[in-house]
């Protein structure tokens, strides 16, 4: 089989590509050449230049392709002119289902992202079912991804072969922009996490997000959504386990979310408006910190074949990772 991955030089996609071709899939990613190739190397794929607000490359991409797999996203939670994010997330996901419907592929596997659900305020565990709407995503990534995954839903709905994969907060090794999750390591391991707020996350190791997107080629229905998550924690939590991994004391104070939202509110102002820089916080990140975002995979293992395991490997790895590649002191 041959598959066109999109993304394979960031977090999840690197992933994918190895587990692609531990599998004996021949992989072409679709890479920019401005994008940091160190994911890839010692990956036996072919590269080509292409570029999701380049429609012309993104045809060039699909040419001769069984299947896709689109898991490129700009993911900020901040950004200083949200046009560009819209433009790649939202726009460039419909030109990709437009190239491979075009080009007969087989079938698309589409990453979309947690961030979709409809999380509540009482921290309840939501799942695909839960009702959820544009109006309920905080933020412009939320918001694109949300459009995106619309996309990905109503051309599965005229019958294009679609499986959408919602993963929740991947943790692990190669996260070398790093993500949003990836900083939360980086700055408790660099002790910059002096309290913590009362919000949660379910984090999931990203080893196992990549099989099942490999698994997701033939496994899953058309047009169906499936979150792949593991272990639902609050900060505190997860802040302890690094705690125990490391020796770092674990933060005991816990800000009250006005706190949150005006160290959010100075550090966007003046990092990001006046320096142009992106904030260590953000208001609409204290905003959505307000939701614990807990959520159930029942439907992916069921139906994908999903395994949820315990996250602390991922983590344990993911921290010795940052260490060993200069992120942090070695521990």
């Amino acid at each position: 089989m041959k598959v066109l991955l999109t993304g394979a030089t960031g977090f999840i996609g690197s992933h994918v590509a190895r587990e692609l071709v531990r599998r004996g899939a021949r992989v072409r990613a679709l890479v920019r050449p401005t994008s940091n190739p160190q994911n890839l190397r010692g990956i036996d794929l072919e590269t080509i230049d292409g570029d999701l607000r380049q429609p012309e490359t993104l045809r060039a991409g699909v040419a001769g392709c069984d299947a896709v797999m689109h898991v490129a996203a700009d993911y900020r939670l901040w950004v200083a002119d949200p046009g560009p994010m819209y433009a790649v997330n939202v726009e460039g996901t419909r030109q990709l289902l437009r190239a491979a419907a075009d080009a007969g592929v087989r079938r698309v596997v589409y990453t979309s992202s947690v961030a979709t659900m409809g999380f509540l305020a009482n921290g309840s565990i939501v799942d695909e079912e839960t009702p959820v709407s544009l109006k309920s995503m905080i933020g412009h990534y939320k918001r694109s991804k949300y459009l995106a995954e619309q996309e990905a839903v109503a051309a599965a709905r005229k019958g294009q072969d679609i499986v959408v994969l919602n993963p929740t907060t991947p943790i692990g090794p190669n996260d070398i922009k790093p993500t949003p999750t990836g900083r939360i390591v980086v700055d408790f391991l660099n002790r910059k996490f002096p309290a913590y707020v009362d919000t949660g996350l379910n984090l999931v190791d990203v080893g196992e997000v990549a099989k099942t997107h490999v698994d997701a080629l033939e496994a899953g229905r058309p047009g169906e959504r499936y979150i792949l998550g593991g272990e639902n924690l609050t900060l505190k939590q997860i802040l302890d386990r690094m705690s125990a991994i490391t020796g770092i004391p674990s933060p005991g104070f816990r800000a009250p979310h006005s706190l949150a939202m005006l160290f959010a509110f100075f550090d966007q102002t003046v990092t990001g408006t006046l320096r142009g820089r992106e904030p260590r916080a953000t208001v609409e990140a204290v905003r959505m910190g307000k939701k614990k975002m807990f959520a159930s995979s029942a439907k992916a293992q069921r139906e994908l074949g999903f395994q949820v395991v315990p996250v602390y490997a991922a983590l344990r790895e993911a921290i010795e990772w940052f260490r060993r590649n200069g992120y942090a002191p070695a521990g």
